[in-house]
């Protein structure tokens, strides 16, 4: 089968694998922008009649409290009315030299234009029992469906690994009058995404709502009885009956594609400051793509729906409009878990001091994270005005505060961001 480039007269295709957040941002950012070519938009998954949001798969669809439709970022008339092509099916092969991609099925698309979307997958424990019936994990509406179905008829549930999802999901359960149980292998909850203030408020939000919490644990084995999983085995020969099993070990990008088209591809796809790869006709944004820290120039590799939203964005604009700005969008995350929101603006790895803001024992404060003199990172729990704040500092180096300003009685980081608007 040739390649298909659509309509006559329109060479300037620009197809896009991956239909997750990224990769529907990238299509709708295109038109946006203006480009009036071509939008292949290339999605595996057939769950659902059209692209869906991941983040409410582990808070409220999981709770039950959210139908199916209201996943849909865009309603299925969107994808006609923009003439953006929606095609089912799994991409097996990258033709770099004659600029198409194959699909398992033999369809193949040509594009002038290639934008890697592949995101990321769970990553599965390497113990016996990991494959038994009712021990999950959580990526799709395929799983989120499975595992909801699964926590109807269960009355244990282990969750093992104590990051975001892990969490958020413990939340859901535990509010559901489930008996929970979170094993983390390393000595926190969110260790390797927040600071230690931060993690001890959500350790004690998790237990004081009656979640078991056990770090410095690693699960040895799943055990089964009648062909589903019964148990936990934990390193240290411990045992948790459970009904129902939740692996939230992290996520590892989706790269086969890159790598076997020879893209540079390491912990995520290669780019540069603009998200191109080594092949000027190929792009790599979201979950999949590692890109230059724009304080350090190391690659970084981030996991979240802004940082998804923001380089499709970039680079839907970069294709259309051929601007050559490098991407430098400030980090930034959330989480909501029982009746707790964290929110972390920039990146806090490397800190040497921190501020407090608030008071921790009430459950509203914020974290301001410094590496010297400089502002990196601000954590805030129940204080959505702080984050908003932090975000306009960080997003202005010259705006941001000193560890002895911070310090100041009286100090709030809004009034400090209106004094320097102002200013």
């Amino acid at each position: 089968m040739g390649a298909d480039r659509g309509p006559a007269g329109r060479t300037d295709a620009v197809v896009i694998v991956g239909a997750g957040t990224a990769g529907q941002q990238t299509a709708a950012s295109l038109r946006a922008h203006g480009h009036a070519g071509r939008v292949v938009l290339v999605g595996e998954e057939t769950a659902s009649p059209v692209p869906y949001e991941r983040p409410p798969l582990s808070k409220a669809f999981l709770a039950g409290d959210l139908p199916e439709e209201e996943l849909w970022p865009r309603p299925p008339a969107y994808y006609a009315r923009h003439s953006v092509e929606l095609v089912r099916g799994a991409v097996t092969a990258l033709d770099r030299a004659g600029r198409a991609v194959r699909l398992a099925d033999g369809r193949t698309y040509a594009y002038d234009h290639l934008v890697l979307a592949t995101g990321s997958a769970p990553r599965v424990l390497p113990v016996p029992g990991a494959e038994l019936p009712g021990v999950h994990t959580l990526r799709t509406l395929a799983h989120a469906r499975a595992l909801r179905a699964d926590l109807a008829r269960a009355d244990r549930v282990v969750v093992a690994g104590a990051g975001y999802l892990g969490l958020e999901c413990a939340a859901a359960f535990r509010s559901a009058g489930r008996r929970v149980t979170v094993v983390e292998a390393l000595d926190r909850p969110l260790s390797r995404v927040a600071g230690a203030r931060t993690a001890a408020h959500v350790a004690r939000l998790h237990r004081e709502r009656g979640t078991e919490l056990l770090c410095g644990r690693r699960v040895a084995a799943f055990h089964g009885r009648a062909g589903r999983v019964a148990a936990v085995e934990l390193g240290d020969g411990r045992v948790l009956d459970a009904d129902l099993v939740l692996v939230a070990a992290g996520a590892a990008p989706r790269t086969g594609l890159a790598r076997e088209a020879g893209l540079a591809a390491g912990d995520g796809v290669a780019v540069d400051a603009r998200l191109l790869t080594a092949d000027p006709a190929v792009s790599a944004v979201g979950d999949c793509a590692a890109f230059p820290d724009p304080r350090t120039g190391a690659p970084v590799r981030l996991e979240s729906v802004p940082n998804a939203l923001g380089q499709a964005e970039f680079a839907a604009a970069r294709i259309a409009t051929g601007a050559e700005a490098a991407y430098g969008a400030l980090p930034w995350f959330w989480s909501g878990q029982f009746d707790s929101t964290v929110q972390i603006a920039g990146l806090g790895g490397g800190h040497d001091t921190e501020v407090v803001l608030g008071e921790e024992a009430s459950g509203a404060f914020s974290v301001l994270l410094f590496e010297g003199a400089e502002l990196r990172a601000a954590e805030s729990v129940n204080r959505p005005g702080d984050h908003m704040a932090a975000r306009r500092l960080l997003s202005a180096p010259g705006l941001r505060p000193t560890p002895e300003e911070a310090s100041a009685p009286g100090f709030t980081l809004r009034d400090y961001a209106r004094a320097r608007a102002s200013a």
